[in-house]
Formats: C-alpha cells, structure tokens, sequence
C-alpha cells in the first residue's frame, strides 16, 4: 500500500513533465475549480490522464461595483424568480377553497339526506342557491381571517403573552416606494414622515395619500394649531400661561379670546356704519344719483374701456421733479453735446455749477472761438518750420548695400559699445538684471556688429581674442 500510495503521488509529476499537462486541471477536467469544489462523481483515473469525458468549465463572472452596489441588499436578485413564488401561494389558496367548497359540498348533502330522507330528494334549484350562499360564506370567512391578523406580545413581567390587533395591512404601499424620484418628495426614517405630496401631477380622485401636510393643515389640527400660537403669544405678553402645564386654562382663556375679538369686531363695525353709513343696506336712492347728467361725453368700447372723454393722466415719477438748484432754470440732463450732458439754460457741463445765463453761454462760445484760432495757427507755423533730419537707421537685411557710407567716428564708438556688451555676457558677475533694448539701429551699429561676429566656419576663429 505504501509503494502504491507513492507512485500515485510521483504519477502527476512524471505526467506533468513527459506528456505536458497542465496540473491545474480537475479530475473532471475543469479549469475553474479544485477536487474539493468538485460536484461531479469522482473518478478513479482523472481527465487529465485519460482526456475523455472532460467537464467544461464554469462560466465565472466579476463585477466591479462602487460603493452603493457593494452594499446593496438587492444586488444580483432576478424579479423573475419571483413570479414562481406567485405560482407557488396562488395554487395553495385554490387547493385550500377547493377543498373547503368540497366540504361545504358534503354538509350540504348530509343535511339535505337528513332532512328529506323520508320525503325525497329536494329541488336542484334550491341546491344551487344553498350552495352560493356557502361559498360566499367561504369568501367572507377568508376575509375575516385575514382581517384577524394577531400579534402576540408579552403583557407581563411574568412571562404570560397575549395578543393585540395589527393595524397595518401589509398590502399597503410605504410612503418611500410610491415615487422613487431621488428627487421627489423627502422622507424621514425617523419620523416616518413625508409632509411634501410623493405624486403632485396624479390624478387626485385615485389618490389615497396626499403628504402629512393635508392633515397638519385641515382639521382639528389647524386649531390646535392657532392654540399653541396664542398660548405663545400671550406668555409673551406677561400672561402665565402654558400649553402643556396647563391646557384647560390654555384653552379656555383662546375661548374668551376670540369671544372679545368678535365683540370688539362687531363693535368696530358698528361704529363706523353709524357714522359714515353704508350704502349697500338703502332700498331708495336718491334722485340726484338717478337722474344726475353732466355736460361731458364719454365713449366705451365693448370691454367697458374709455375710449374717448377722460383725460390720461400723466405718469408722475417717484423722484422729486421741477426741482432747481443753483439759479438754473433747467434740470440737469436737458442738453447733449460731444458726449456729455449739462444745463440748457447756460450750456455747463458741470453738475453743481452756478448757473450764468446767455453771458455765460457767450463767454463759452467766445472761448471755444478763441481755441479753434490757437490750434489753426499752430499747425500753420508748424508746416512753415523746415522739417526735422531724420534719424539714419540700418534698414536692410544681411546684404550690404553699395552705396553704404560710413562715420568712421561713429563707428569707432559702436565697435567699443560691441566689445562692452560682449564681455558683459562673458562675465555673468556683471550681467545686469534689468535689461533694456533699443529697437533704433543705425548703420554704423550694423556693421560693428557684423565685424565683430564670430564666424564658425572660420579655421582662424580659435586665435581671435
């Protein structure tokens, strides 16, 4: 036993090499699971050995889920399965009423052979209508045991239960799962409460809830309601008095309240019916309302609108207007010119000037007059001055012109200016941070700058300091 034992563990090893098979394979031949998860009979030579009969693999499957799916109770549920178990309770309950209308078959028989035993068989009509009354007495017994849903708590300390009615039917629908709309009404779950209407655009004849807000507003709730705001009120007028100490006298002083309310009402209105009248209550009027004419003619159109005979009344502006400040006898505002607003009475464009009059707009004609002259006779003298020696500027490219002449003093200058700048960028110690540039170059810059280039291709370049 022992040498088969180890030959059995050598064999995989001597097959894992020689005939190059793949040692993760099942005795089934499955890739995708161990001998232990094997659900297949085990075999006494595997399918790795004798490749027949190879098991196909499982079909593995991975999903990547975010934080929500990970803890989604819901998670891989088919709704399908589900009809099944519709199936399943639906062939219960027809089993159970047809049995209990085969035993409501039987008492019938029973009773109708004992008591026609002698007298013979009855009616067969009279069978049919004996037997729809016990069925609907079947369906409405169902329906008082499913009305009888119990509970059993416990009721004392002793370890005795009993039971209680459960109010809550288990069709009805929770207020969270009439609209899912992440974005519909708010439900609490912790008060169990949803004030806002889950379905606004519903039909209202086929709506059994509507929110907690047609409740809290309807009712007994809206006084008691008012209740508490009065209670509220009067605490803070200096009167001792609270809702939940003592709500008799709460409510019994909101009572006399509104009682006094309504007097002092009904008093008001008294008052001023006696001293102003009310028109409303006088069966006759007087003649002078009747037959009252005037002088003025007025159209209407069809609406009931005045066409024609009433004045249109101005639209006045809620500022303050024909207002003026500083002797003007205009607002300001009244006068445009070259893009600004001033005074027509003495054209200022200043706000808070005072106001000149027609000398003050003559005096400003006369100036801009006076301006106009200065600015025509600038530019005359300035066209009989000889024009001003252009600048020479290095105006070509890297080809020198022929007829290029030179200063040599300004080139000497140029040619040190050239030697400064170089050793500048040579010594990064006295390289300046601030570094200016000067677009203007003239001819003798060019050349400086030409000669002093060094040339790559140039075998002498090496020897030039």
């Amino acid at each position: 036993m022992r040498m088969e034992k180890r030959s059995t563990l050598i064999f995989p090893n001597i097959c894992h090499l020689h005939l190059g098979i793949s040692m993760q394979r099942d005795l089934c031949g499955a890739m995708t699971h161990d001998a232990k998860l094997c659900m297949e009979r085990p075999r006494k030579v595997g399918a790795k050995w004798t490749s027949k009969h190879i098991a196909p693999d499982e079909k593995v499957e991975t999903f990547e889920l975010d934080y929500d799916g990970k803890r989604d109770r819901w998670n891989g549920y088919d709704a399908s399965t589900y009809a099944y178990i519709i199936e399943r309770y639906e062939a219960r309950d027809e089993a159970r009423r047809k049995y209990l209308k085969d035993q409501q078959l039987k008492k019938l028989e029973e009773k109708n052979n004992n008591e026609n035993g002698e007298a013979g068989v009855s009616d067969e009509e009279d069978d049919e209508d004996d037997l729809r009354v016990d069925e609907a007495k079947v369906d409405e017994s169902k329906q008082m045991d499913f009305a009888k849903v119990e509970k059993r708590v416990r009721t004392t300390g002793g370890g005795s239960t009993g039971t209680v009615r459960n109010l809550r039917i288990r069709e009805d629908t929770a207020k969270y799962l009439l609209n899912l709309d992440v974005n519909s009404a708010h439900y609490d779950p912790k008060t169990r409460s949803m004030r806002e209407d889950p379905l606004p655009d519903a039909d209202p004849n086929e709506k059994f809830y509507g929110g907690d807000n047609q409740h809290r507003n309807s009712g007994e709730a809206l006084e008691f309601k008012q209740l508490n705001i009065h209670a509220w009120e009067a605490f803070d007028k200096g009167q001792d008095i609270h809702m939940q100490a003592a709500p008799s006298q709460a409510e019994l002083l909101y009572k006399n309240y509104k009682v006094i309310k309504e007097k002092l009402k009904s008093h008001t209105k008294d008052t001023i019916l006696e001293k102003y009248g009310n028109a409303a209550t006088v069966e006759d009027l007087p003649m002078e309302l009747l037959l009252g004419q005037s002088e003025r003619q007025v159209e209407y159109d069809r609406a009931g609108r005045i066409i024609k005979g009433q004045e249109k009344a101005l639209p006045r502006s809620k500022y303050e207007e024909d207002v003026y400040i500083n002797n003007h006898t205009s607002v300001w505002g009244s006068w445009w010119k070259d893009h600004h607003w001033g005074y027509k009475c003495c054209k200022q464009m200043i706000r808070n000037s005072y106001c000149t009059g027609a000398a003050g707009i003559e005096a400003a004609e006369a100036a801009t007059d006076l301006m106009k002259a200065n600015i025509a006779r600038k530019e005359a003298t300035e066209e009989i001055t000889s024009p001003m020696e252009e600048k020479r500027l290095a105006t070509w490219g890297t080809d020198i012109p022929d007829d290029l002449v030179l200063n040599e003093k300004l080139l000497a200058e140029a040619l040190r200016k050239e030697d400064e700048r170089r050793r500048e960028e040579r010594d990064e110690r006295k390289r300046k941070y601030n570094v200016k540039w000067n677009d203007e170059v003239t001819p003798e810059d060019m050349e400086a700058y030409r000669m002093k280039k060094v040339h790559h291709d140039d075998p002498m370049r090496d020897f030039l300091h």
